[in-house]
Parts: C-alpha cells; structure tokens; sequence
C-alpha cells in the first residue's frame, strides 16, 4: 500500500463528490430512514462502485484524453439537469417500499446509491487515478474513504441540514457546481 496515492485518491475525490447526487441522496435516503443502516448501505455501494473504477482503470489509460474530458463534461451536465429536476432524489426514495428493519434500510441505500454512483465523475476521477498509478489498493482505499466520509456527513447532518436549508436550495447549489465543472470540462475537451 502507497500512502501518498491513498492521500492523492482522498484529496482529489473527497471535494468532488460533496456536491453530488449521491451525496443528494443519501441526505434523502436519511430524512426517510434511519442513519447508520443508510451509511451501512451506503458503505457497501462505494466499495462495488470504486472497485469496478479502479478495474476500469487500465482500459480509461487507452482512450484518448479529449474523450474522457468530454465525457465528464456531458455527464456533470446530466447531473446539473437531474439535481434542478424537481424532486429528483424525492422521487428515486419515495418510489422504494417502506424500509422498518435495518437490513431493508442497507439494502434500499445500497440499491440507490450503487446505481445513483455509476458513470460519476469521481468514478471516472478514480478510475484515472488507477490508469496513472500502479497501486490499485491504494487507490480503492483513498477513494472508498472519501465517498464514506462524504455520505457519513450526509447521512449526520442531512437531516439538521434539511431543517434549515430547504432541499430545493440543496439541489440548486449542486446543479450549478455540476454545470460549472461541465463547462470547464467542456472548454478543456475543446482545446483538446
């Protein structure tokens, strides 16, 4: 294991996925049910998505840098577009049967958050990250730390959060960090 990709993973996905939808979600998913099975759910959903980035890795080294940043860039502007649609994250919990045991709540979180993370830009992020260094591990575990740390402070604060920010300021926020990272995204596939 390489402490300095561990730090380098942590430092560069732990900001990028504060404003994001999964992030969204699990405020949600703990407005609804109780936390720590939330967290739980939470924790086992990041460990499939960042293992599945850091295999990808390899096969990310062979595509063309413009493509990848394009890429980013169309996918942080479907995530602008979903974070401003009215009740997204609402709807995704509120179609879910009645979660009451704990291991029901884990999976319902599991469920939401393995899907609401695939194709993300800190997937993408990761999955770079594991092209460019070669400690897969070390990789995995920076970033898997990030994501749980970050769902850890939804999961704690959403609710406090939602009582004083309403949730439609939450998703405004997050869109227009998502649609300014799209832009530069944008700009960076351009000048190729």
């Amino acid at each position: 294991m390489r402490l300095a990709v561990v730090l380098t993973a942590f430092a560069l996905v732990f900001p990028a996925e504060l404003p994001d939808k999964t992030t969204l979600a699990s405020i949600v998913l703990a407005t609804r049910y109780r936390p720590l099975p939330v967290w739980l759910g939470a924790m086992a959903a990041f460990a499939v998505q960042c293992a599945l980035a850091v295999t990808a890795g390899r096969l990310l080294a062979l595509l063309p840098h413009r493509a990848v940043v394009a890429a980013a860039a169309v996918l942080f502007a479907l995530g602008a577009v979903l974070a401003l649609r009215s009740g997204a994250a609402d709807e995704v919990v509120d179609e879910l049967p009645p979660a009451r045991s704990s291991p029901r709540i884990a999976a319902t979180a599991f469920g939401v958050l393995l899907l609401a993370e695939f194709g993300d830009f800190t997937q993408l992020a990761t999955a770079s990250l594991a092209s460019r260094y070669d400690a897969p591990f070390s990789v995995f575990l920076g970033a898997w730390l990030a994501l749980v740390c970050v769902s850890g402070l939804a999961v704690v604060t959403g609710r406090g959060l939602l009582r004083v920010v309403p949730l439609r300021a939450v998703r405004i926020v997050a869109a227009s960090l998502f649609a300014v990272v799209a832009v530069l995204s944008a700009v960076e596939a351009v000048r190729g």
